[in-house]
């Protein structure tokens, strides 16, 4: 680029995001284990408002997502009014840092946090703030700890990724009574569904005015090839986000598809129920074979071997039977492989495929 093109602070400070893989050399189908889907696929009913509303193209989507708020406010006992939908919960969490921070102010999140919470802040002009996780959980005192005069987002996701970890609601209530008022908690909860109990933070979200919770319909509703997400706030940051968010930001293919998705509460019931088992099951056996992790609160779980060596051993065993699991060495674990929950078979096959490991090693 020439120099007298002037990019803004922070954003040539930014690496490029790296997606899970979904191809493995040699292997024509493989099993992908390593971007958190749903593998159920999406609701039959989704797809079939999806095919619908293909059949209209041609005209402007909603502008107001007024029947897709309705439908989540419904299904969760929320105000529709004080929804945001957005292309993926990453265009939500996006336009808080677009609104809310800026050069001179800080965004905090926890060490082993979703890698795109520095680059909201660094695209925002912003400072990123990193405070330490303790066990690999989010530690509230530390978190409090790095709280200054300058900042002005927190970012937490519950349940974590990649570690399955989660806060609950005593600890989140401990946190959100430490933040000024002049500092919004975000609460990311892109795998919230899957926090047996867990609201999502909806309960702090009503009680306080600086708390906003997101939620996505790429993980349960196995709808990542659509991108919807939603947030849940205060009136007066839903009226902030609405300003400066695209009045057609999201397609009516999108749209229809998520409001199947999301009344579809058998096909959802169903997905919670078959993750849970299959999470107790993924869980049980890793340890059986000496492989560390913590519980998961989440569809997926995070496999520790004894180190790096180990765990890229294992990750090429794996990619040598069809298996794509994560690495997330660039999350602070070079030591460790995040697996998502799959169906019965692929945890057989997993389990299977790391005790030949094990037994090889």
């Amino acid at each position: 680029m020439t120099t007298a093109i002037r990019v803004q602070p922070g954003i040539m400070d930014i690496a490029l995001y790296q997606g899970g893989a979904s191809q493995i050399d040699g292997q024509a189908d493989p099993l992908k284990l390593s971007s958190n889907e749903n593998p159920f696929g999406a609701s039959p009913k989704a797809a079939e408002a999806v095919a619908d509303a293909a059949l209209k193209l041609h005209r402007y989507p909603s502008t107001d997502h007024a029947r897709l708020r309705q439908s989540i406010a419904e299904v969760h006992g929320l105000a529709p009014e004080r929804i945001i939908c957005g292309v993926g919960s990453d265009e939500i969490l996006t336009l808080l840092a677009m609104a809310f921070a800026g050069p001179g102010d800080e965004v905090l999140y926890t060490e082993h946090g979703f890698s795109l919470y520095r680059i909201f802040a660094l695209s925002a002009g912003a400072t990123p703030v990193v405070a330490p996780e303790t066990d690999r959980r989010v530690d509230v005192d530390a978190l409090i700890a790095k709280i200054t005069q300058a900042t002005r987002l927190i970012y937490i996701a519950n349940p974590a990724n990649p570690t399955g970890t989660a806060l609950d609601r005593v600890e989140l209530t401990r946190l959100a009574d430490a933040v000024p008022e002049n500092c919004l908690l975000v609460l990311d909860g892109a795998y919230a569904e899957f926090f047996d109990g867990y609201d999502g933070g909806a309960s702090l979200v009503t009680a306080r005015a600086n708390v906003v919770m997101t939620r996505t319909f790429s993980k349960l509703y196995g709808l990542g090839g659509l991108r919807v997400g939603w947030g849940y706030a205060s009136r007066d940051i839903i009226d902030v986000l609405n300003r400066i968010r695209g009045p057609f930001n999201m397609s009516s293919v999108a749209l229809s598809g998520a409001e199947a998705a999301v009344n579809d509460r058998r096909f959802v019931e169903t997905c919670l129920t078959e993750n849970a088992e299959q999470r107790a099951r993924l869980v049980g056996g890793l340890r059986q074979l000496g492989i560390a992790c913590d519980d998961s609160q989440a569809n997926f779980v995070m496999a520790r071997f004894a180190d790096e060596d180990e765990a890229l051993a294992a990750d090429a065993h794996l990619k040598s039977v069809g298996i794509l699991v994560r690495l997330v060495k660039g999350y602070g674990f070079p030591e460790a492989l995040r697996i998502t929950v799959g169906r019965a078979e692929d945890v057989t096959r997993v389990l299977d495929a790391l005790a030949n490991f094990k037994g090889a090693a």
